[in-house]
Order: structure tokens, then C-alpha cells, then sequence
């Protein structure tokens, strides 16, 4: 890790913007010391901008846009995110479970690398702040979106190549390194349960200095650093405590009308949005870009042979009257049934597949721009939910279900379920309504469920028949990146 830190944590700081390869932008030129950083909380706050900024810029090649390109990952991976064909061949290999096993490959350095730049340079601002002239309530702010910023980093990272948490066990299993200072020395792997206890003492630090403020949806307030503790509880099996903080964190935020779900996922002003990068045309991206992979109309090699498709079973569960049965078309593939939407928006050289989707709608044709989606209030209900019905709370949890499901389908009515049947539902409903935005592999992990993309429109010779993979395999877990093995010789790579 010695020289993959030392190129983050200290030049992070300071390096200048506009370049694909930047790290944090700040000031406009690469000559200013670290200390001129953080003289002041404004010089603070345009720093903090950087980490926001990183959330989607590109890095080592067009597949990985950031944030984006991870949620891309983590969708394929399972099976309700189906790839219909090959086309340029950008994530394939992942969803054949190929990619990620392979310590080699650019795409678990790419993930490595940029959770620990978000880490590395939120502990610059953290290290920094409190001397920096300005008011406390900009200092504390700043501290507060920087210690969410980390813990929601490791969080990623434990998930990513660490075996799950297993609530009620001791979790003494590799983790990966906790990085809390400005460092450029790599350190061994925590366990999985010190990774999280630090996880979720950096989150009620969080909370301690956020209120409801902030300057715009691409940063954290306390509701998102709720919310990012919310996914964490729920991770590690404390329910009760997942409940209360998913029903704080969306506080606020109104879910959105079936006619805004067509809006095509794209605006951070949608009215449930909490947290999402805001991408304006100045910051095209082009091929790096979240939209030129998922979304339905960019004229991306990817997306012209590729559309990306809901599995069909589980489209099957969708009810009729529920308005989120329209994002996708069943019918794509016949020109006199499809969705007229669909030819409306793409042009003629694109692949109309069966159960495309229409979710993900980019800016144009020749424009990726869009904002991505990163937390919503849908999101929390179902936590709520979720955490509700699995403590023995089924009642409660039907009630909190119901004002989601209610929203989205008029004809929904209150779940008689009960134990695991509602649960299922819920799952179920979480499928559904957060399809594509990143979370799939997560949940099949943290609920040691196995992959099955069996009896559904997956393509055999796309995922080079890839349909299963036990549950708790080595394969779980992504592999170290060699880079990192290379530069660290306290590091320890995952099993085969």
C-alpha cells in the first residue's frame, strides 16, 4: 500500500483540477503546500468539493466512473441486472465472475483505490480542520461530511474483500486495513469486526456535528450519515437499531409520484433523492460515465449492443397496477409492441432487447450527463421494513411497506404476510424498487444467499453460463489487487 498512499494522502490534497488522474480538486495549481489547504474552512470546504467531485470523475480507463462504476460491478454480479449482450465487452468478464477473483485485474484496483482516496483525503480534512480559521459550525461540518465520507468507505471496502459480517459471531476474520490518519505506509488487514466498530464510531461522530444543512445534494448532511449508519445496523443484524435510524434519516424527504419515476432517474431535485452526485454539462464524462452503461439512450457502443435488461423473473412479480412495471419493456424486442418510448429515445443502430430497461434515462444521445443516484428515501422504508419484520415486528413492518408500496401501485393493499412470507415481500419490493443502483450483490452477501440466475433471460454465451455460485464461497470475496500486494508486506490475500 506504501506507494499507492503515498501518491493519495499526499498529493491528494493538493493536486490541481481538471485532469482524469487528479485525486482531490482543490486549489488551481499543483505549488500549494498542504498547510495552505486548510489555513481556512473556505480553502477547507473547496477541498471537501474534491471528494464530492471524486464521487464520479473517471479514473483508469472508461469503466470506472467513480461510484458509478462500482454500483455497475456490484449489480452484475447478482441476477436481477441481466447484460443481453457482449457488445464492447465493459463489465462482462465481471458479471462472469471473472474480473473480480482475479488479483491482476484493473477493476479490484480500481475499487481499492478509490475507497481508500476517499479515505485518505477525508483524513487530510479531518487532521486539518480544527486549525483552520473560520467559524466552529463550518469546521464542524466540514469534520462531519469528512468522518462519513471514511466510515461509508470502509464500509465498501469490508463488503467488497472481506467475508461477511455474521451477526452473533466474533468476526475475527480479515477485514481490510483501517486507515485513520495521513499515512504512506501500508498496514496489515483489522478484523471484520474492528473495521465496523470503527465504521460506526466514525458515523456517530458524524452525527454529533451534521444537522439538516448543507449546500447541495452531493454532500452529506445528518440524514444521509443516518442513512449510511442505517445500511450498516442492517448489515450487522441490529434491527431494532436499522428501524430508527432508516425512519430518522428520511425525515424530509416525500417519495416521488408515478409520473416522476419516468423522469429517468437522472436529477438529484427528484423531491426522494438524498444523497447523489449533481453532474453539469462542464463535467462531461462521456464513456466514464454511470449513464454510458445503464442508461437507455447514450449512443455508447455499450448501450447500442447491450441494453441493459430486468430478469425476467422477477418482473413477473411486479403487479400489473404498479406504475414500476413501465421501466421496463417485456416487448422490446418487436418493434409493433414495444414501448414507443423506447424508439423515441434511441436511435435506429441500437439493440431493442426484451426486458430493456427505461429506468436510467441519460441527458441525450451524445450526452452521458446525469446525476446518480446514491441514497433514497425508498431506500430507508425499506430498511425500516426490513429490520422490522426480521425482529419479529411483522405488523409494523407491513404498515411501513405499505406507504411504499401504496405509492408506487394504487391497488396495493396492506400485506397480510406474515415471518418469512413477508419478508420475502419485502425483499422483493427492495429488488424492485432499487434495481440497478447498486446494492444486489450486497444483499445476496450479507444474507449468505447463494446466485441463481436459473430460469430467467440471462444469457448463456454473455456470462459464459455463469448461472450459480454457492453461497459463501472464497469467490465472495474480491481478491487484493496485486499492486497492493506488491507494495505492502504486511498485506495477506484472500483464499480461492
Amino acid at each position: 500500500m506504501k506507494k499507492l498512499l503515498s501518491k493519495i494522502f499526499l498529493l491528494g490534497a493538493i493536486l490541481s483540477f481538471g485532469c482524469a488522474e487528479d485525486y482531490l480538486d482543490t486549489l488551481p495549481t499543483d505549488a500549494v503546500s498542504e498547510n495552505a489547504v486548510f489555513t481556512t474552512t473556505q480553502n477547507a470546504m473547496t477541498a471537501l468539493n474534491g471528494i464530492h467531485r471524486s464521487m464520479f470523475i473517471r479514473y483508469d480507463s472508461q469503466g470506472q466512473p467513480g461510484e458509478g462504476g462500482v454500483m455497475i460491478m456490484r449489480e452484475v454480479l447478482g441476477e436481477d441486472v441481466v447484460m443481453t449482450g457482449i457488445a464492447n465487452g465493459w463489465f462482462v468478464s465481471m458479471s462472469r465472475w471473472l474480473n473480480h477473483v482475479n488479483e491482476n485485474s484493473g477493476d479490484v484496483r480500481f475499487a481499492w483505490r478509490f475507497y481508500y482516496k476517499i479515505i485518505g483525503n477525508a483524513n487530510m480534512i479531518i487532521a486539518n480542520i480544527d486549525n483552520a480559521a473560520g467559524p466552529q459550525s463550518e469546521k464542524d461540518e466540514i469534520k462531519g461530511q469528512a468522518l462519513a465520507y471514511r466510515a461509508w468507505a470502509h464500509f465498501n471496502l469490508v463488503q467488497l474483500f472481506a467475508e461477511r459480517y455474521q451477526a452473533g459471531g466474533n468476526n475475527g476474520q480479515l477485514g481490510v486495513p483501517l486507515v485513520l490518519e495521513p499515512i504512506t505506509e501500508g498496514g496489515a488487514r483489522n478484523t471484520v469486526e474492528e473495521v465496523y466498530t470503527q465504521v460506526n464510531a466514525d458515523l456517530d461522530a458524524a452525527i454529533a456535528l451534521l444537522d439538516e444543512g448543507r449546500n447541495a445534494k452531493s454532500h452529506i448532511n445528518v440524514n444521509v450519515a443516518r442513512g449510511i449508519k442505517a445500511r450498516v445496523a442492517l448489515t450487522q443484524g441490529n434491527f431494532a437499531q436499522a428501524a430508527t435510524l432508516a425512519n430518522q434519516a428520511r425525515q424530509g424527504f416525500d417519495l416521488m409520484s408515478a409520473s416522476q419515476l419516468y423522469e429517468g432517474f437522472n436529477n438529484v431535485d427528484n423531491p426522494e433523492w438524498m444523497w447523489g452526485s449533481k453532474q453539469i454539462d462542464d463535467q462531461q464524462t462521456f464513456f466514464a460515465s454511470f449513464f454510458a452503461y445503464m442508461s437507455v439512450n447514450f449512443s455508447s457502443t455499450n448501450i447500442r449492443g447491450n441494453p441493459k435488461a430486468i430478469n425476467s423473473s422477477l418482473f413477473a412479480k411486479i403487479s400489473p397496477t404498479d406504475a414500476r412495471k413501465g421501466l421496463w419493456d417485456p416487448n422490446a424486442g418487436t418493434a409493433a409492441l414495444r414501448d414507443p418510448f423506447i424508439d423515441e429515445v434511441t436511435l435506429s443502430s441500437f439493440a431493442k432487447r426484451n426486458f430493456m430497461n427505461r429506468k436510467f434515462v441519460a441527458q441525450a444521445n451524445a450526452s452521458s450527463v446525469g446525476d446518480v443516484p446514491y441514497m433514497r428515501a425508498s431506500e430507508m422504508i425499506l430498511i425500516e421494513a426490513e429490520a422490522l419484520a426480521r425482529s419479529g415486528n411483522g405488523a409494523q413492518a407491513a404498515q411501513v411497506l405499505f406507504e411504499l408500496a401504496s405509492q408506487r401501485d394504487p391497488e396495493y393493499v396492506l400485506s397480510t404476510n406474515t415471518g418469512a412470507a413477508l419478508i420475502e415481500e419485502i425483499m422483493t419490493q427492495r429488488r424492485i424498487e432499487l434495481w440497478g443502483e447498486g446494492f444486489r450483490f450486497y444483499d445476496l452477501k450479507r444474507l449468505n444467499l447463494p446466485l441463481d440466475r436459473n430460469g430467467a433471460n440471462h444469457v448463456a454465451t454473455v456470462i459464459n453460463s455463469k448461472f450459480e455460485e454457492p453461497a459463501g464461497t472464497p469467490n465472495w470475496q474480491f481478491k487484493i489487487p496485486i499492486a497492493e500486494l506488491n507494495a505492502n508486506d504486511k498485506m495477506v490475500q484472500n483464499p480461492s
